[in-house]
């Protein structure tokens, strides 16, 4: 496997890591305090949307783009590294039009929608004039198998008819978002399980649609939205059903396989600027007498940290590989292995930054506890770690039975096939 950065791919790092540095990082302390003050978006977020632009940091995500569309071509290996710078300061994404739930949205659009529905909300998506959501998650039954949504989705004459609740719906609170893709049922008595769903597009002003609470995440509260949102006689047009009835499904594994991925690589990022920081702690602060790398149980978080840092990445790496080459389907274990080890190590490496730093780990004046939060929470976005670890398992049993005696030359006491 050979994951060198192509001279492109090297170029447009250096050209985001000198924006990051001139452009983001000098707005942070900004950012947080204009959060704080109740200001949201933030004053200078669509100044550097439009320098990104300008810039063309732009749409980098989408490795298949139609002519006219703005944005840059890359492949997931890639988009990869950007992602990763990205990922350094939490809000950075939505710079460069590359921030989920936005991103898995316009993945669904550019390869599901008609061109109606590309025109009405793709178009602006791409070009960052508004912002959107993804329902699928809901709070009475176990969203992590897809299977199991219950809201409705029923044919009424000219429109679809929907009813139902979900929760923790990112950006719902956005005052940008201005459209949601739902994930509910239209045929709930299908004996295929896996064609009971559908996606159906409802925009945000919809009557029926309302935004009970925005949900704080580890008490910490993101004024874009976690929200719960309840439907109550949601009418939105026969038109606005994505791809066909009974497509939700498959739909749901095409959008989550590039969104699980995204946030990993950024997850990468964001476990460096931790350990970065736990390095610089390490060198400044003494205790007992010794500056803190030179105790043995931080020297070894430290190393532990990095070990960790890279062996996660060169899985991300493999698996963005393997999407660009056998698409999301392909690489399904790679994806639920990544799901499951990086965000585990972002809270691992992070947690020891903490420790490094003290009480000052634990309060806003680092970005450690923002960081692990994130982290925490991505052990629940796009599958909890159970789900994924599960479906490793099973396609390590079925790949086993697809190879039978495979084990028994290296075996000393005879098998009980054999007795």
């Amino acid at each position: 496997m050979d994951f060198d950065h192509s001279p492109k791919t090297q170029a447009l790092c250096r050209r985001l890591l000198d924006f990051m540095d001139t452009h983001i990082t000098p707005r942070i302390r900004q950012h947080h305090e204009e959060l704080k003050a109740g200001i949201f978006p933030v004053t200078f977020m669509e100044d550097l949307k439009a320098l990104a632009k300008e810039e063309g940091l732009w749409n980098l995500f989408l490795p298949h783009l139609a002519d006219g569309e703005s944005g840059t071509r890359l492949t997931n290996l890639e988009y990869a590294p950007l992602a990763e710078i990205m990922g350094r300061v939490l809000w950075a994404s939505e710079v460069f039009n590359c921030s989920a739930p936005d991103t898995g949205n316009m993945e669904v659009f550019h390869m599901f929608g008609t061109e109606a529905q590309k025109k009405q909300w793709l178009q602006p998506l791409l070009e960052g004039r508004i912002r959107s959501a993804f329902a699928m998650t809901e709070p009475d039954v176990s969203s992590s198998d897809a299977t199991n949504i219950q809201t409705r989705i029923k044919r009424d004459g000219a429109d679809y008819v929907i009813n139902g609740r979900k929760w923790f719906i990112s950006n719902a609170a956005h005052p940008n978002c201005k459209v949601m893709i739902l994930m509910g049922k239209t045929d709930p008595d299908n004996a295929d399980r896996h064609r009971q769903q559908s996606m159906i597009i409802v925009p945000m002003d919809t009557p029926g649609v309302t935004v009970e609470r925005n949900i704080s995440i580890m008490n910490h509260h993101s004024p874009e939205g976690h929200c719960e949102i309840t439907f109550r006689d949601v009418r939105v047009p026969v038109e606005n059903i994505l791809a066909g009835e009974g497509d939700g499904f498959m739909m749901a594994q095409a959008r989550l396989g590039p969104g699980r991925i995204h946030h990993c690589m950024r997850s990468i990022g964001q476990s460096e600027l931790a350990l970065d920081l736990m390095v610089e702690r390490a060198q400044e602060r003494k205790a007992f007498g010794k500056y803190l790398h030179q105790h043995g149980t931080v020297s070894e978080s430290i190393a532990r940290s990095r070990m960790e840092i890279d062996q996660a990445r060169l899985l991300v790496l493999k698996t963005a590989q393997m999407i660009d080459k056998v698409g999301a389907k392909g690489a399904r274990k790679e994806i639920s292995m990544i799901k499951a080890v990086v965000p585990l190590m972002q809270t691992t490496i992070t947690d020891r930054a903490m420790q490094v730093f003290g009480a000052m780990g634990i309060s806003p004046d680092t970005p450690l506890a923002d960081i692990w939060t994130w982290g925490r929470a991505l052990r629940f976005a796009d599958g909890p770690d159970e789900v994924h670890l599960r479906a490793i398992a099973r396609l390590e049993i079925k790949e086993a039975q697809e190879k039978p005696g495979f084990t028994l030359p290296y075996l000393t006491a005879p098998h009980r096939n054999e007795e």
